[in-house]
């Protein structure tokens, strides 16, 4: 019981680190490449320059469901 309940609080306390590192909204987003659609790789600081840039996700896009 001992074990379990320090597994626990373990896990809790990882969790709320790992929130604390969850970005924010107003947070500068960290330099990334990705892949798109058109087959070439594409950098946040390459598109930004003296612009904004809007980056969407769309997990569900094209799927069932």
């Amino acid at each position: 019981m001992v074990a379990l309940s320090m597994f626990a609080l373990a896990v809790s306390v990882q969790a709320a680190e790992e929130a604390d590192k969850a970005p924010r909204s107003g947070d500068k987003a960290p330099d990334f490449t990705l892949m798109g659609s058109d087959g070439k790789e594409h950098t946040l600081s390459k598109i930004l320059g003296d612009q904004g840039a809007v980056l969407a996700w769309f997990p569900m896009a094209f799927t069932p469901g």
